[in-house]
């Protein structure tokens, strides 16, 4: 049941503004309500959904997009919407505390990701802008805890594969978060030369 929920939950994220998801006995129904269509999935399906292969989520999401009820890519922030996302997340931060805001991730980072995995070249815009921001903003301040949580909800609202990292340095002794896709990391991994070994890594919502 939780899983379908789940893959319900992540069916709704990515279907186009004008059509809706309704549980069904034998699977779940897809209304659009512009075309006056409607669209059946199997239960089966559902579950391909929620745990399947990337490659039978791909076939899934690509028979959504051919029948216009997904849009084939998510839309990117802008440079101005990722700064208020530092700012949301730094205040979230320092109001309820780093940890909890890790458990709420799964409220903010879907599940679901798309097969292909992510361009280079979009994830370095991202620690580009990502890091200007929060160099000139003087709330965030340079962070690394606001910056590897905004990337990381960032890219998996894009529906893009990405982990972020909790590591801790011995001598001396210090804390350091980054997010990591397409082989790059957001901050960097190791600031100053320093290495930090990972203790925590989240690659879903909230696992």
């Amino acid at each position: 049941m939780t899983k379908d929920t789940d893959a319900l939950v992540a069916i709704k994220r990515i279907l186009s503004p004008h059509c809706r998801v309704v549980r069904m006995s034998g699977g779940a129904l897809i209304a659009d309500w512009r075309r006056t269509r409607f669209l059946g999935m199997t239960t089966a399906d559902i579950h391909k959904l929620a745990d399947g292969t990337p490659a039978e989520r791909a076939e899934l999401v690509t028979a959504l997009v051919h029948a216009g009820c997904a849009a084939p890519h998510r839309k990117r922030c802008t440079d101005a919407e990722t700064g208020r996302w530092l700012c949301a997340v730094h205040l979230l931060i320092r109001t309820l505390g780093f940890g909890r805001v890790l458990r709420l991730l799964s409220l903010a980072a879907p599940d679901y990701a798309r097969a292909d995995p992510p361009d280079a070249e979009d994830v370095a815009r991202l620690k580009r802008v990502v890091q200007s921001r929060a160099r000139s903003s003087w709330f965030v301040n340079d962070d690394c805890k606001t910056e590897a949580v905004t990337a990381f909800v960032l890219l998996r609202r894009y529906g893009l594969q990405a982990t972020l990292h909790v590591g801790v340095r011995e001598h001396p002794f210090a804390l350091h978060a980054w997010t990591t896709a397409a082989g790059l990391s957001i901050p960097d991994a190791d600031p100053r030369g320093h290495a930090f070994a990972p203790v925590l890594s989240i690659d879903r919502g909230g696992q």
